[in-house]
Protein backbone atom coordinates (compact mmCIF):
# COMPACT_ATOMS: atom_id res chain seq x y z
CA UNK A 1 0.00 0.00 0.00
CA UNK A 2 2.13 2.89 -1.24
CA UNK A 3 -0.32 5.50 -2.56
CA UNK A 4 -1.60 8.24 -0.32
CA UNK A 5 -4.72 6.97 1.49
CA UNK A 6 -8.04 8.35 0.35
CA UNK A 7 -10.82 8.90 2.85
CA UNK A 8 -13.79 6.68 2.23
CA UNK A 9 -11.77 3.86 0.70
CA UNK A 10 -12.75 0.65 2.47
CA UNK A 11 -9.28 -0.87 2.20
CA UNK A 12 -7.76 2.29 3.70
CA UNK A 13 -10.21 2.15 6.62
CA UNK A 14 -9.37 -1.50 7.18
CA UNK A 15 -5.67 -0.65 7.23
CA UNK A 16 -6.26 2.27 9.60
CA UNK A 17 -8.13 0.08 12.06
CA UNK A 18 -5.45 -2.61 11.77
CA UNK A 19 -2.82 -0.03 12.75
CA UNK A 20 -4.85 1.19 15.73
CA UNK A 21 -5.50 -2.35 16.97
CA UNK A 22 -1.85 -3.31 16.46
CA UNK A 23 -0.64 -0.31 18.45
CA UNK A 24 -3.09 -1.06 21.25
CA UNK A 25 -2.09 -4.73 21.43
CA UNK A 26 1.65 -4.09 21.27
CA UNK A 27 1.46 -1.46 23.99
CA UNK A 28 -0.26 -3.92 26.32
CA UNK A 29 2.24 -6.66 25.43
CA UNK A 30 5.50 -4.70 25.53
CA UNK A 31 4.92 -1.25 27.05
CA UNK A 32 5.38 2.24 25.63
CA UNK A 33 9.17 2.29 25.47
CA UNK A 34 9.37 -0.86 23.36
CA UNK A 35 6.58 0.20 21.01
CA UNK A 36 7.87 1.22 17.57
CA UNK A 37 6.28 2.23 14.30
CA UNK A 38 8.16 -0.64 12.67
CA UNK A 39 6.57 -3.15 15.03
CA UNK A 40 3.13 -1.62 14.51
CA UNK A 41 3.56 -1.84 10.74
CA UNK A 42 4.56 -5.51 10.93
CA UNK A 43 1.65 -6.42 13.21
CA UNK A 44 -0.86 -4.44 11.11
CA UNK A 45 0.46 -5.76 7.80
CA UNK A 46 1.06 -2.34 6.27
CA UNK A 47 4.14 -0.48 5.09
CA UNK A 48 5.91 1.79 7.56
CA UNK A 49 5.68 4.61 5.01
CA UNK A 50 1.91 4.24 4.98
CA UNK A 51 1.77 4.74 8.73
CA UNK A 52 3.89 7.89 8.48
CA UNK A 53 1.51 9.30 5.87
CA UNK A 54 -1.30 9.08 8.43
CA UNK A 55 0.51 9.71 11.72
CA UNK A 56 3.75 11.55 12.52
CA UNK A 57 4.53 9.39 15.57
CA UNK A 58 3.44 6.48 17.72
CA UNK A 59 1.97 8.96 20.20
CA UNK A 60 -0.50 10.19 17.58
CA UNK A 61 -1.45 6.59 16.74
CA UNK A 62 -2.12 5.88 20.40
CA UNK A 63 -4.14 9.07 20.74
CA UNK A 64 -6.40 8.00 17.87
CA UNK A 65 -6.79 4.62 19.57
CA UNK A 66 -7.61 6.27 22.90
CA UNK A 67 -10.12 8.71 21.42
CA UNK A 68 -12.03 5.92 19.66
CA UNK A 69 -11.92 3.48 22.59
CA UNK A 70 -13.03 6.12 25.08
CA UNK A 71 -15.99 7.12 22.94
CA UNK A 72 -17.10 3.48 22.84
CA UNK A 73 -16.31 2.37 26.40
CA UNK A 74 -17.30 5.39 28.49
CA UNK A 75 -18.92 8.20 26.52
CA UNK A 76 -19.75 11.36 28.43
CA UNK A 77 -23.52 11.19 29.04
CA UNK A 78 -25.44 13.41 26.65
CA UNK A 79 -28.93 12.80 28.05
CA UNK A 80 -30.56 14.50 31.04
CA UNK A 81 -27.80 15.00 33.64
CA UNK A 82 -28.33 13.35 37.02
CA UNK A 83 -26.13 12.38 39.95
CA UNK A 84 -26.72 8.74 39.03
CA UNK A 85 -25.61 9.40 35.46
CA UNK A 86 -22.40 11.03 36.66
CA UNK A 87 -21.83 8.15 39.07
CA UNK A 88 -22.27 5.65 36.24
CA UNK A 89 -19.87 7.57 34.02
CA UNK A 90 -17.18 7.57 36.72
CA UNK A 91 -17.65 3.85 37.34
CA UNK A 92 -17.21 3.20 33.62
CA UNK A 93 -14.06 5.34 33.68
CA UNK A 94 -12.70 3.36 36.64
CA UNK A 95 -13.39 0.05 34.83
CA UNK A 96 -11.70 1.38 31.69
CA UNK A 97 -8.53 2.35 33.55
CA UNK A 98 -8.22 -0.71 35.78
CA UNK A 99 -9.75 -3.59 33.81
CA UNK A 100 -9.86 -2.74 30.10
CA UNK A 101 -6.59 -3.30 28.19
CA UNK A 102 -7.41 -0.14 26.22
CA UNK A 103 -7.13 1.82 29.46
CA UNK A 104 -3.40 1.16 29.43
CA UNK A 105 -3.11 3.52 26.48
CA UNK A 106 -4.43 6.41 28.57
CA UNK A 107 -2.08 5.55 31.44
CA UNK A 108 0.91 5.20 29.11
CA UNK A 109 0.27 8.57 27.49
CA UNK A 110 -0.26 10.19 30.88
CA UNK A 111 3.09 8.81 32.06
CA UNK A 112 4.89 9.82 28.85
CA UNK A 113 3.45 13.33 29.06
CA UNK A 114 5.27 13.88 32.36
CA UNK A 115 8.66 14.12 30.64
CA UNK A 116 7.82 14.77 26.98
CA UNK A 117 6.37 18.25 26.31
CA UNK A 118 5.28 17.24 22.80
CA UNK A 119 3.25 14.33 24.12
CA UNK A 120 1.80 16.52 26.86
CA UNK A 121 0.67 19.12 24.33
CA UNK A 122 -0.92 16.61 21.95
CA UNK A 123 -2.54 14.77 24.86
CA UNK A 124 -4.10 17.99 26.16
CA UNK A 125 -5.18 19.31 22.77
CA UNK A 126 -6.55 16.12 21.28
CA UNK A 127 -7.89 14.17 24.26
CA UNK A 128 -7.84 15.77 27.71
CA UNK A 129 -9.10 19.17 26.58
CA UNK A 130 -12.07 18.04 24.45
CA UNK A 131 -13.15 15.44 27.02
CA UNK A 132 -12.85 17.96 29.85
CA UNK A 133 -15.08 20.32 27.87
CA UNK A 134 -17.74 17.59 27.64
CA UNK A 135 -17.39 16.70 31.32
CA UNK A 136 -17.59 20.35 32.38
CA UNK A 137 -20.74 20.80 30.31
CA UNK A 138 -22.21 17.68 31.97
CA UNK A 139 -21.62 19.08 35.46
CA UNK A 140 -22.90 22.50 34.47
CA UNK A 141 -26.13 21.02 33.11
CA UNK A 142 -26.56 18.98 36.29
CA UNK A 143 -26.02 22.07 38.44
CA UNK A 144 -28.52 24.07 36.38
CA UNK A 145 -31.04 21.23 36.71
CA UNK A 146 -30.64 21.18 40.49
CA UNK A 147 -29.30 17.60 40.44
CA UNK A 148 -25.99 18.44 42.10
CA UNK A 149 -24.66 21.32 44.21
CA UNK A 150 -20.86 21.16 44.40
CA UNK A 151 -19.00 23.64 46.59
CA UNK A 152 -16.14 23.63 44.09
CA UNK A 153 -16.21 25.02 40.58
CA UNK A 154 -16.75 22.51 37.74
CA UNK A 155 -13.05 22.03 36.92
CA UNK A 156 -11.96 21.63 40.53
CA UNK A 157 -14.88 19.26 41.13
CA UNK A 158 -13.84 17.16 38.13
CA UNK A 159 -10.27 17.01 39.40
CA UNK A 160 -11.52 15.87 42.81
CA UNK A 161 -13.68 13.17 41.19
CA UNK A 162 -11.23 11.85 38.62
CA UNK A 163 -7.95 12.27 40.55
CA UNK A 164 -8.38 9.39 43.04
CA UNK A 165 -9.45 7.01 40.26
CA UNK A 166 -6.42 7.86 38.12
CA UNK A 167 -4.12 7.56 41.14
CA UNK A 168 -5.40 4.04 41.86
CA UNK A 169 -4.83 3.03 38.24
CA UNK A 170 -1.35 4.57 38.04
CA UNK A 171 -0.25 2.74 41.19
CA UNK A 172 -1.69 -0.57 40.03
CA UNK A 173 -4.42 -0.63 42.67
CA UNK A 174 -8.03 -1.59 42.20
CA UNK A 175 -10.57 1.15 42.80
CA UNK A 176 -12.00 0.51 46.28
CA UNK A 177 -15.62 -0.53 46.37
CA UNK A 178 -17.77 2.45 47.15
CA UNK A 179 -15.11 5.03 46.23
CA UNK A 180 -17.04 6.47 43.29
CA UNK A 181 -20.27 6.80 45.27
CA UNK A 182 -18.40 8.44 48.16
CA UNK A 183 -16.75 10.91 45.78
CA UNK A 184 -20.07 11.78 44.17
CA UNK A 185 -21.72 12.30 47.55
CA UNK A 186 -18.89 14.33 49.04
CA UNK A 187 -17.86 16.40 46.01
CA UNK A 188 -21.14 16.95 44.21
CA UNK A 189 -23.55 16.92 47.18
CA UNK A 190 -26.53 15.58 45.22
CA UNK A 191 -30.02 16.02 46.73
CA UNK A 192 -30.91 13.94 49.78
CA UNK A 193 -32.94 11.51 47.68
CA UNK A 194 -29.68 10.17 46.24
CA UNK A 195 -27.73 9.93 49.50
CA UNK A 196 -29.02 6.49 50.41
CA UNK A 197 -27.78 4.88 47.20
CA UNK A 198 -24.84 2.45 47.55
Amino acid sequence: MTDRPRSGNRRDETARLAVLHAADDLLVEHGFAALTVEAIARRAGVAKQTIYRWWPSKVEILLDTLIEDSAKRFPVPADKPTADGIRGYLRAFARFLTRDPAGKVLLALLAQAQHDPGTAQSFRERYLGPRRDEERALLTRAIDAGEIAPKLGPDAALDALVGPIVYCALTGSSVPRGLVSTLVEDVLRPPNRDRTRP
